[in-house]
């Protein structure tokens, strides 16, 4: 191939093609007509010698040889957007701007608060619009809809930049009076009833199926290991739903430990260590190929490891 029959803005058009698979919605997006990008695709099979996009009974497929092709366009662009950048720095203090988070309930309750406290200190005209999980796809994240996705992940897209955020182990929160604090060993534990809570991934959620050990997460996944079961009552996603019930009924919630500190000066309720071995979690901050050279976008990064470091120190 001779690099000069190359239009870099069919790169740009192969990119979108790729993310959407679908050639209205590319063009929408690029804000062009569905004509000109018809043509653009036209013009990248001739480029590429391959159709590039299958149309099938799933919609549009990519072939074998557009699945190799995405991810160097696509860090081929990101190189490309990171040198035409402007190379002034991103005055936080004067920015008015809205960042999109996609933050998982636990995050939200644990990280937020002390990303705001951060932001009224260094930039008071930078606001967040804080989404949950069922609101926002990977597609949403890679195309750069959404700023960033602060959550646990089972599985990243290969393009996505992430970061860890912190490490975190299990507490259980029960109320004060609970009759199990008699004797909280293994056995009280699984005589007694519990709260469910947990919200990995993205999109909209199915139901749960309490025989599925294995979808059930960190906990449920430490007791199968020793041959147990504990006795469910509630299924949430939402943790201050699930601490909220610890207080008031005696059922047992076990979450993540962050989380349950929050309820530390609460004299209605009491943190315990579980009786038995679960393994940490992983906290992950994801964003976008497109976001990453973004000087806006790398300040709030790193904002949000420091607000990180800070939850962490302090619930150590």
């Amino acid at each position: 191939m001779n690099i000069g029959r190359v239009d870099l803005n069919l790169l740009v058009y192969l990119d979108a093609l790729l993310r959407e698979r679908n050639v209205t919605r590319a063009a929408d997006q690029l804000g062009l007509s569905q004509p000109a990008m018809s043509n653009g695709l036209r013009r990248l099979r001739d480029l590429f010698e391959d159709p590039l996009l299958v149309r099938t009974s799933a919609g549009m497929t990519p072939t074998e040889r557009a699945e190799e092709l995405q991810p160097v366009v696509r860090e081929l662009l990101s190189t490309i957007d990171k040198a035409v950048q402007p190379r002034t720095d991103f005055d936080a203090h004067s920015a008015k701007r809205v960042f999109r988070i996609m933050a998982s309930d636990y995050a939200e309750s644990t990280l937020l608060p002390r990303i705001l406290l951060k932001l009224r200190e260094s930039a008071p005209g930078i606001s967040l619009d804080i989404m949950t999980p069922s609101d926002v796809s990977f597609q949403d994240v890679e195309q750069g809809k959404v700023d960033m996705a602060i959550n646990r992940f089972d599985a990243l897209p290969q393009s996505f930049h992430q970061k860890d955020i912190w490490q975190d182990g299990f507490s259980c929160l029960m109320r004060a009076n609970n009759p199990v604090l008699g004797s909280f060993t293994l056995d009280s534990y699984l005589d007694a009833q519990h709260v469910w809570v947990s919200k990995t991934g993205m999109g909209v959620g199915i139901g749960v199926n309490p025989d599925d050990v294995q979808r059930l997460g960190w906990v449920d996944g430490a007791l199968a290991r020793l041959g147990k079961k504990r006795r469910i009552t509630l299924f949430t996603r939402h943790y201050q739903a699930a601490m909220l019930l610890a207080e008031r009924t005696d059922l047992i919630v076990t979450l993540p430990s962050k989380a349950a500190v929050l309820q530390q000066d609460n004299s209605r309720v009491v943190i315990k260590t579980p009786p038995f071995e679960i393994p940490p979690i992983d906290l992950k901050m994801a964003w976008s190929p497109l976001l990453h050279h973004n000087p806006a976008h790398r300040w709030m990064r790193q904002l949000t490891v420091d607000a990180a470091s800070e939850v962490d120190m302090h619930s150590a």
